[in-house]
């Protein structure tokens, strides 16, 4: 992982914080069970990994913005900045409801929650009512299937938001994040999660380059509670894009240090957030274009393989289905790629060729096909690879093997 920094794009992240150390592999401690971490479970569900505004070219926490991307993301955030609610975008009470079902202008249940619902967004300009709004609306967004239009559309609505994630930054180094503030900052980013999932306001949240505001969330490594469960909901909202398997998501990540990023969480997070971090890089694997791009040279592709390789090795100590899913799974989909699949050859890990997870993988159908499958197209260790993982002499074999 020494060759993240000139692997892939730079500039996004704080100087002196080195993507590709990996100092320590252990988590210290796991996300409490509280009523305040109901956004983790409805991000496992909805990912499927579970059963004032800012104008700065730097902001405090060293996320970069060339000018062309300040201009764009000023541009869309300034938008709903002179008037009042554009209610041309607002969906009517027909259209927003809980559970998809529709209704009519006539419901008055209908219209009751809309009239609920309107005047709390209002209330996210108000710095007093901010706090208990944004837990409120966090708690209702799986009940409005168009809540995100009205969040975008409504004045002043995304700068509050914005200004709830930079008032976190001087928090973060040195890490003196408390739970409340954690707590507070992750309901923001569950409505934000909203806008990045919904179709009609995707591209505008990318437009906005809004996804940059959350990475030096994601390039934190402190290990305590707060820390954990900040990164866990920034990499919710990242999921919520690459859920969608739209091109112009992965286009936009791939001109970021996203995947970097992803790595060392996959290397040094909690399971859940190894997995989402996983699930993450395996969408942007199953694009073309991510795949071409993770493949393009030797040293991008042994950053990638390295990390799952390390995953693996981690996971024979304590088995967990569910990341092991994700990481057959971006083996699988680099065998893809010709020289990724002689290199695999040099480097896949013997215990993804052996019964290691035989036992943990025995109910699970389709991991076990991605396996076979891998195995299939992989075929048989080249002689003398041992199980040497991506340290040693075969190693440097295997480079020369996907360079030529």
């Amino acid at each position: 992982m020494d060759n993240f920094n000139n692997s892939f794009p730079s500039g996004l992240l704080s100087s002196g914080s080195s993507v590709g150390s990996s100092d320590n592999h252990k988590f210290g401690g796991s996300i409490g069970t509280t009523s305040s971490n109901s956004n983790i479970f409805h991000l496992g569900m909805s990912l499927g990994v579970v059963g004032g505004g800012t104008s700065s070219n730097t902001n405090g926490a060293g996320v970069s913005m060339n000018p062309q991307q300040q201009a764009q993301s000023s541009n869309m955030l300034n938008m709903n900045m002179s008037g009042g609610t554009n209610m041309s975008h607002i969906p009517s009470s027909s259209s927003v409801g809980g559970g998809g079902s529709s209704t009519t202008n006539h419901n008055p249940n209908a219209q009751s929650t809309i009239d609920e619902l309107l005047p709390l967004v209002m209330q996210l300009n108000n710095p007093d009512q901010r706090e208990g709004v944004l837990l409120e609306l966090s708690k209702k967004r799986e009940s409005f299937n168009d809540l995100a239009p009205i969040l975008w559309h409504t004045v002043g609505t995304v700068s509050a938001l914005l200004q709830e994630i930079v008032s976190i930054y001087p928090l973060l180094s040195p890490p003196t994040l408390t739970a409340h503030a954690s707590n507070r900052v992750c309901n923001a980013l569950a409505l934000l999660q909203c806008v990045a999932s919904h179709q009609d306001t995707r591209s505008l949240f990318l437009a906005a380059h809004i996804p940059l505001y959350l990475y030096p969330f994601l390039n934190t490594q402190s290990k305590s509670r707060p820390f954990e469960y900040l990164r866990l909901t920034s990499l919710g909202v990242i999921g919520a894009l690459v859920k969608m398997d739209d091109p112009d998501v992965i286009n936009f990540l791939l001109q970021t240090e996203i995947i970097p990023l992803c790595l060392r969480i996959m290397e040094t997070g909690s399971e859940l957030s190894k997995t989402v971090a996983t699930f993450i890089v395996q969408k942007i694997l199953l694009d073309e274009i991510g795949l071409s791009y993770v493949c393009a040279t030797a040293e991008r592709f042994y950053a990638v393989s390295q990390v799952l390789n390390n995953m693996i090795g981690l996971l024979i100590q304590a088995p967990s289905v569910r990341l092991l899913k994700h990481i057959v799974r971006c083996y699988l989909r680099l065998s893809d790629n010709l020289r990724a699949r002689e290199a695999l050859k040099q480097c896949l890990p013997m215990s993804l060729r052996d019964d290691t997870f035989a036992k943990a993988l025995r109910d699970d159908v389709t991991v076990k096909k991605w396996l076979s499958q891998l195995l299939n197209v992989v075929g048989p260790p080249i002689e003398g690879s041992g199980n040497v993982g991506m340290t040693g002499a075969p190693v440097g074999n295997a480079l020369n093997r996907f360079s030529n």
